[in-house]
């Protein structure tokens, strides 16, 4: 499982260079694999949804199961709020 998120991130890091605002969270329910994470608007809407059918789609044939991301389009990088546990 850890080499499988490890690989979830360092695809999505490189395709969507540059993007990420937050750390990219990984979340496992029963088959499915659900990507969270908050990014910056740097590309266009068009590119913004091929990158993600993109994503959804080549993660989901390597790991063999369904996975959706969950992305939250943040304008402005001083108001993504931290909390540190």
């Amino acid at each position: 499982m850890f080499i499988e998120d490890m690989f979830i991130r360092k695809f999505l890091k490189g395709t969507w260079s540059q993007m990420f605002l937050s750390e990219i969270i990984v979340k496992r329910q029963h088959n499915t694999v659900r990507v969270a994470a908050i990014i910056r608007p740097l590309v266009t809407n068009r590119k913004m949804y091929f990158l993600l059918g993109y994503s959804e789609e080549m993660l989901s044939l390597w790991l063999k199961c369904p996975v959706k991301l969950e992305l939250q389009i943040q304008t402005d990088p001083k108001s993504v709020v931290y909390k540190y546990i």
